[in-house]
C-alpha cells in the first residue's frame, strides 16, 4: 500500500550554478495539483517543472525544459518512493551552465527524490462504502458496532421500518463489523457494499 505525504515539504538543491528548489505536498484530487502549483510556482524562474500521482491519475510537465528530462523523472520519483496522491513541483532558476539532457533528468529526478525520501509520510488505508439497512429496535447495537469500527457516517435516512446508514470504514474493518452486527441483532441489520474500496490517509 503506497504512503502520502504527512505535510506539505521542501528541499533545495545547487547545482553548477542552477538553483533547484522542490516543493512537495499531498493532495486529495487531481485538481490540488495544479491550485498547489499556483500557490508555489515562480513566475521569474527560468522552469517550473512538475508531477503528481493521484490513483490511476497522473501528469507532468516539463515546462520548457527538453521533453522527457523534467516531468518524467519527478513522476518516477513519486513512484519510486512508493507515494501516491502527491503532487511535486521543482522550480529552477538558470546558471548558466547547461546540464545536458541527462544532467537534467538526474537533476530534476534526484531533488524530487531526496525531497520525498526525507518528507514524513502517511500510510494510505483502503476505504469501503456501505450501505447498512437497521430496523428501530436494533439503533443501540448498530452505533455501539459503528463506533467501534472506525467507521464514517456519510448520510443517515429514517424509513416506516427504521433507518438506513451510507457509511465509510477501513476496507479490514468490513467483515469484523458485518459479524458484530449479525452477533448483535441475530442477522437482521442488512449490510450492502456501494462501491469499489478506495484510498484514504490513515
Amino acid at each position: 500500500m503506497p504512503d502520502t505525504l504527512a505535510t506539505t515539504v521542501s528541499h533545495s538543491l545547487d547545482i553548477k550554478h542552477s538553483r533547484f528548489i522542490a516543493h512537495a505536498a499531498p493532495i486529495d484530487a487531481a485538481a490540488d495539483a495544479l491550485t498547489f502549483l499556483q500557490q508555489v510556482a515562480v513566475a521569474d524562474a527560468t522552469h517550473n517543472c512538475w508531477a503528481y500521482r493521484h490513483g490511476n491519475e497522473y501528469r507532468s510537465s516539463d515546462d520548457g525544459e527538453p521533453a522527457g528530462t523534467a516531468g518524467r523523472p519527478i513522476l518516477a520519483a513519486i513512484d519510486g518512493q512508493g507515494f501516491d496522491r502527491v503532487m511535486v513541483v521543482v522550480i529552477r532558476w538558470y546558471g548558466g551552465i547547461k546540464l545536458g539532457a541527462g544532467g537534467l533528468v538526474r537533476a530534476y529526478g534526484g531533488i524530487a527524490a531526496e525531497c520525498l525520501r526525507t518528507a514524513p509520510r502517511l500510510p494510505l488505508v483502503a476505504l469501503a462504502e456501505l450501505t447498512v439497512h437497521a430496523g428501530f429496535e436494533d439503533l443501540g447495537a448498530l452505533h455501539a458496532a459503528l463506533a467501534q469500527h472506525l467507521v464514517d457516517k456519510l448520510d443517515e435516512t429514517f424509513t416506516a421500518s427504521g433507518v438506513e446508514l451510507h457509511v465509510r470504514l477501513p476496507a479490514d474493518q468490513v467483515d469484523p463489523l458485518k459479524i458484530r452486527l449479525r452477533d448483535a441483532t441475530r442477522d437482521r441489520i442488512r449490510v450492502h457494499a456501494r462501491t469499489e474500496p478506495g484510498l484514504a490517509h490513515d
